[in-house]
Parts: structure tokens; sequence; C-alpha cells
């Protein structure tokens, strides 16, 4: 199975696929969708959804994990970031795809141990799961142990894509 994990903003979305093949789980691909602050909001949501919308196509994944929504103390942010958490969610269903979400402190104990643990340990660990000797920056690595937390979960079977490496 071939996992999409996207971590949504309305600013930058990280996005990053990985493959399950046996008990480990492979690097496939990892970005950021950089929607350009200085625009206006429907101008950034469409760039995400254009963004996603090719990653899916490009990758062809056969699910979606997305950050869940968190507690925010402004609310104007709150709900910006939830438009594009919708944004990505209409572009995982437009392919069709089964789409989770996890809260990011789910995500974090999944992946490091502890629900607090701060952004650099994750993308350590992520690294050190995928055999990563670079990180592809904050919001992509997000992404990525949002894709190891599903596919942790789903305890998802070995993939038989075409051409996969497993």
């Amino acid at each position: 199975m071939i996992v999409l994990g996207v971590d949504p903003g309305s600013l930058r979305t990280g996005w990053g696929i990985i493959e399950r093949c046996g008990s480990k789980l492979r690097y496939v691909a990892a970005g950021v969708i950089d929607a350009r602050p200085r625009r206006e909001l429907h101008r950034r949501l469409h760039t995400i959804y254009a963004g996603l919308s090719e990653v899916i196509a490009v990758h062809r994944p056969s699910e979606m994990a997305v950050e869940d929504i968190f507690h925010a103390h402004n609310v104007r942010s709150a709900l910006t970031l939830g438009q594009a958490r919708g944004v990505a969610l209409l572009a995982g269903a437009s392919a069709d795809l089964p789409i989770s979400a996890y809260p990011p402190a789910l995500v974090k104990r999944s992946v490091a141990g502890r629900g607090r643990a701060p952004k650099d340990q994750l993308a350590r660990i992520v690294g050190a799961i995928l055999g990563l000797r670079d990180l592809p920056g904050p919001d992509a690595t997000d992404a990525l142990a949002i894709a190891i937390t599903h596919a942790n979960a789903r305890g998802l079977p070995v993939s038989r894509r075409a051409g996969g490496l497993c």
C-alpha cells in the first residue's frame, strides 16, 4: 500500500509518501506546496488543491492520512487552517482515496514515543525510520510522520504496485 500523508497549512502544505515493504516502511517522495502568503486565500486554497491533485496523479497512493484539527487560541487562524484541511480532504476525495485523520499528539506519540515531542526530535526519528540521510524540511517531515502513523495504525499489507521496490 502507498500512503500519502498531508500536513495541511494555508501557506505551506507538506506532503509525504511512503510504501510498506514487509515490516519496513520505504520513503517514496515528499515535498511542500507553497501557497504564496501574499495571495488571496481563495487562490492559495486552489494552489493547495491543484498541488495535492498532481501529487496524487503522479504517485497514485492507495490511502491518505491527514493531520486532524487541533485546538488553537486564534479563531481566525483555526478557521483558515480548517479551510486548507478541507481542500486537502477534497483532493483526496476527488481521487476516491480512503482518508484517515490523526491528531498531532497521536502522531508524535506513535512516531517519537511522546505526544509533546519537539519537531526536531520527530524529524530525526522520521529520518531514522525511513533511512533518510537528508530530511526534506519540517512540513514534509511532519507529513511523513502522519503517513508513518497511518501505516502503523492500519498494519498495511505489502505493496503489490507494479515497479515497486518491495
